[in-house]
């Protein structure tokens, strides 16, 4: 018969079939193709959350580019309309500290040095090459958007979107220039918001000095205060010292501390009693130096480490400045932009806050100031950018005001619904405490802050689109090749107060402001005409043809049905978008969210490319296949981290060879087996065709829920029973070319590729082709989603417990090391009535001769004392009560059990069921099973006679033969007993003829 279905090997190589698939889904245009199909019809909006584009992509960008990739499919098969618009965050410091390390720049002198003109062209082109790069692994990995159409946020139309949101915060009083102490990257020389460090992975265990300080009493001479400090750097900067008011202080030897209980003491005060007096501080004769200082109280001092008595700088640290404004203290700023110290500090000047510890520490020990000096170790700020450990300056930055839209960002809150839900308590927790949004950044390649203050009248003049910027300018429009210093530097405008010419402040804008306004800027919000190429401006142009749609556009597609990011996000892309859509719309830009964990190595350990368990997006979709990748990411919870490796990988592919050979075992027979109508359906072909009904109403329900654990789970219970249950107990029907067993078989392989296409296309595409039927696409993305038909739920439950009784079955054999080709006398089966009308499937799959159904009577309860719970009840009875148990003096009552005059409920013991001798017996979920293990001569024979038929097989396959070929079967003599089953065996190998041969030691097969 010729061959009707392309042959399958014997294992699938992932790599070679994507790339296969890839070409063919170009040179086909099927993802051009399924867009037209959709177009006009019900419309899903997603929102992608930019990929910075200044590196390759790593596997931990990859889940969430896998996600959003399997529910745009999954919708796209479902019919919806789709936007597809990638998008590359492309300024700020994820960018410029690349472009440092590239040209060997260390500083921001060196930059200007550069020219800051040469420094935001090199951004921008390693822009322009990542984003090919990460556009080059995503189409690896099987991702579908519009690719020639991407948004780039550092185009002039995302910066005018945001300088029209800054405009409107400044016109509602919420903008404002803050002077106070904030986080400072010394290596960026840069402050950093709230937002940026707040997760865990931007601290360290880091070590620093630990050094306790004598601080002179002015009014009690030969007294002391001792302070602690892990930042030698701050005690130039030193105006206060903080007791706690309540708490109790001890005078020992002339130094003062924190006095501890049971101790003994000169005098003991409280810490009221010392506020007021004053001090010397160790370096007071340096002319920055404040020349008086005084002990203050401070409520939150720790009484927990240190000495009790903090050293307060409020030019050095957040707490001291805050507290510093509370009792009018002065503010002495001691390092520079860059971290090193400023000057007036004497022999520190211009040293590092590393570099000043040594000098510090010397000279303290030299004035008999220090009292110890040691290392400690402990939790510490690093840049979330460059891991440059930060530390803390008062500064000027420009902040947004948080607490006018608190209210209404809780509010818009609640009509998300987040995946996980517990996510959204997260959300909750982060809008009620977070602190105003600092959004200015004292560095170059970033959004360039449209604020122009005047120093004349005083009024702050925000421009809010381009349009303004050209009619308010009094020069440098001739020059402005993009919004983007240095051009936008140079062009100065007209104050609105007083019509003097007025300048650009210098600082660059928090980049989360870029990524917070795409769901207006790219979707032409407000806009009153549709601009082909429109938000492909500035920057951007020549990398993109995007068009900035118009006002109606945003109408249909805001807000986004749904996005997708990391947890991380929550504090981030999350909270930059809601902030900007509740301030600009009074409403969230996004109904639903899924969040997601980290990635690690696959022995949890975090990937790091310094400790080089890193892996390159690229490198694993090669190595392991991106239908691997993406099934792993697709089965993990999203509220855990996921684990990933080449082991796991490993594990994925053995288990996906189940489907691949349920498909090949189709292909083969369905090659050798001729044409006919299929006929009347079995009860298994109705039972195959109701189970991929109910996967399919699972998975549907799965992907209704963003859930892909649950559809991957689902279809991995499916292709168990498709292969384990239908396939195999099926087989004689497809040797005997049975065409209806052939047509459920290709029905419900179709069916469910369909339906796992989104979470691993490539494979599911090759098997469709393979499959197809002549009516159908050509591509499995170009069908339509299959709606879950009708099922027979009896008969789904039948076999379902049927099944059930099986495994336990084989746990008995297991239990009694019983190998399963060996055959057995009889089976009882208590608690499992579904099972009854399938007799012959139970005989046949646990290989026993008789099957009953009945009280199971094979079996014996051992009962033993739960410890934890009858432990403390009974006491020193405990022991009695554990031996009557051992020896079987019980009574079964009231659903518990009666034991040495102790009634112990359910809960108090543990009960096993164990067999009786020459019995295997099984028992779970109500069922039991038990097992006669008695053997017989007959049985021992059918057992030499399965381990024949296994061997024979394992010949023909060995030899390379086809399903349909015949062969000659040459027994030792020693096995000519079994030629009593010759035509049994005979049918199951396929032999013609069976000889015996007195010479021989192990049979031998020949091709007919």
């Amino acid at each position: 018969m010729p061959q009707t279905f392309k042959s399958l090997p014997a294992v699938p190589d992932h790599a070679a079939l994507e790339r296969e698939i890839l070409a063919w889904w170009d040179d086909e245009g099927v993802f051009d193709r399924l867009r037209e199909q959709n177009r006009g019809g019900e419309r899903w909006s997603f929102i992608d959350g930019p990929i910075t584009a200044n590196n390759p992509m790593g596997v931990h960008h990859a889940w969430g580019r896998t996600l959003k990739d399997v529910f745009q499919r999954y919708k796209a098969l479902r019919g919806f309309d789709q936007r597809y618009q990638n998008g590359f965050d492309c300024q700020g410091l994820w960018v410029e500290v690349e472009v440092e390390k590239a040209l060997g720049l260390n500083s921001k002198r060196e930059i200007e040095e550069y020219g800051i003109a040469e420094f935001a062209a090199r951004c921008r082109e390693r822009v322009a090459e990542f984003a090919e790069v990460i556009t080059d692994q995503d189409r690896r990995l099987g991702r579908w958007m519009d690719w020639d159409n991407d948004y780039y946020t550092f185009s002039d139309t995302n910066i005018e979107y945001i300088w029209r949101f800054l405009k409107t915060v400044h016109e509602r009083g919420w903008l404002y220039k803050g002077h106070r102490s904030t986080q400072w990257c010394p290596r960026c020389g840069t402050s950093l918001s709230q937002h940026e460090q707040a997760g865990e992975e931007n601290y360290q265990e880091l070590e620093h000095p630990s050094l306790f300080v004598r601080f002179p009493l002015v009014e009690r001479e030969g007294e002391s205060l001792v302070v602690w400090t892990t930042t030698p750097w701050t005690l130039p900067a030193n105006v206060a010292a903080a007791v706690k008011p309540d708490a109790e202080y001890g005078l020992r030897d002339g130094q003062w501390r924190l006095a501890v209980s049971g101790e003994e003491y000169e005098h003991v005060a409280r810490g009221e009693e010392l506020v007021g007096l004053h001090y010397t501080a160790p370096f007071d004769d340096l002319p920055a130096a404040v020349k008086e200082h005084r002990v203050i109280p401070w409520d939150e001092v720790s009484l927990t480490e240190g000495t009790g008595i903090v050293h307060i700088a409020p030019g050095a640290g957040t707490e001291d400045f805050e507290l510093g404004r509370i009792h009018d203290l002065p503010v002495i700023v001691p390092i520079d932009e860059s971290g090193r110290m400023l000057p007036g500090f004497g022999l520190l000047e211009g040293l590092s806050t590393s570099e000043v510890e040594d000098v510090v520490i010397e000279d303290l020990r030299e004035r008999e100031l220090l009292v110890e000096a040691g290392r400690i170790t402990h939790r510490y700020p690093i840049c979330w950018r460059c891991k440059t450990p930060l530390l803390f300056r008062v500064v000027d930055d420009w902040f947004i005001s948080s607490e006018p839209a608190r209210q209404e960002l809780l509010d818009a809150n609640t009509t998300v619904e987040w995946t996980p839900a517990f996510y959204s308590k997260r959300m909750d927790d982060w809008l009620r405490n977070m602190g105003d949004w600092n959004i200015s950044r004292k560095r170059y390649f970033g959004l360039p802050l449209p604020f122009y203050p005047c120093g004349d009248c005083g009024l702050l003049n925000v421009v809010g689109s381009r349009a303004e910027l050209e009619e308010r300018a009094t020069a440098g429009l001739d020059q402005l090749q993009e919004l983007h210093r240095p051009w936008i530097d140079e062009v100065p405008i007209t104050c609105e107060g007083c019509a003097k010419e007025v300048r650009r402040i210098p600082e660059v804008g928090d980049a989360w402001l870029d990524a917070g306004i795409v769901p207006f800027s790219t979707l032409g919000w407000e806009n009153p005409e549709w601009v082909e190429h429109g938000y492909a401006t500035g920057a951007s142009q020549g990398l993109s043809g995007a068009d900035l749609p118009d006002q109606s556009y945003w109408e249909q597609w805001f807000p986004a049905d749904w996005i997708s990011e990391s947890r991380e996000q929550i504090r981030l892309w999350f909270y930059s978008m809601l902030f900007m859509s509740v301030t600009l719309e009074g409403r969230a830009p996004y109904e639903r969210v899924l969040a997601y964990e980290r990635v690690r190595d696959e022995t949890g350990r975090e990937m790091h490319k310094s400790t080089g368990n890193a892996i390159e997006a690229n490198e694993a979709i090669e190595r392991m296949g991106a239908d691997v990748m993406r099934w792993m990411y697709s089965e993990q919870v999203p509220s855990q981290n996921l684990n990933f490796g080449y082991g796991p990988a490993h594990e994925i592919k053995r288990r996906l060879l189940t489907l691949w050979n349920s498909v090949k075992f189709f292909v083969d027979y369905a090659n050798v087996s001729p044409c006919g109508d299929a006929g009347e359906l079995e009860p298994l072909d109705r039972w195959l065709l109701s189970r991929v009904e109910q996967f399919v109403a699972e998975a549907t329900d799965a992907y209704e829920r963003f859930w892909t654990p649950d559809v991957v789970a689902s279809f991995e219970a499916f292709v168990d029973d498709l292969s384990n249950w239908y396939i195999r107990r099926s087989r004689r029907r497809f040797w005997d070319g049975d065409a209806a067993a052939l047509e459920t078989l290709r029905t419900a392989l179709l069916r469910s590729l369909v339906v796992i296409a989104p979470v691993m296309p490539f494979l599911a595409e090759h098997l469709w082709r393979v499959l197809r039927q002549d009516d159908q696409p050509e591509s499995i993305f170009l069908t339509s989603w299959p709606e879950a038909g009708a099922r027979d739920e009896q008969l789904l439950a039948e076999v379902g417990q049927t099944r059930r009784v099986v495994d336990l079955g084989r746990q008995a054999r297991a239990g009694s090391q019983l190998p399963l080709r060996q055959p057995l006398r009889r089976l009882v089966v208590q608690g499992a009535p579904l099972s009854e009308r399938h007799v012959d499937e139970l005989r046949e799959e646990l290989r026993v001769k008789e099957v009953e159904f009945g009280d199971v009577e094979a079996t014996e309860l051992r009962v033993k004392p739960n410890l934890p719970v009858l432990g403390p009840k009974l006491g020193k009875e405990l022991g009695s009560v554990r031996a009557a148990l051992e020896a079987g003096e019980f009574e079964q009552a009231n659903g518990g059990f009666r034991v040495a005059g102790h009634d112990l409920s359910a809960d108090e013991v543990l009960v096993e069921r164990v067999g009786k001798e020459g019995w295997a017996v099984a028992h779970a979920d109500g069922i039991t099973v038990a097992l006669d293990t008695a053997l017989d001569q007959e049985l021992e024979v059918e057992k030499r006679v399965l381990d024949l038929i296994h061997e024979l097989n394992a010949k023909r396959k060995d030899a390379g033969l086809e399903l349909t070929d015949r062969i000659v079967v040459t027994l030792p003599q020693t096995a000519s007993d079994l030629l009593e089953h010759e035509e049994w065996i005979k049918s199951e190998v396929l032999a013609v003829e069976i000889r015996t041969d007195g010479g021989s030691t192990e049979p031998q097969i020949a091709k007919a």
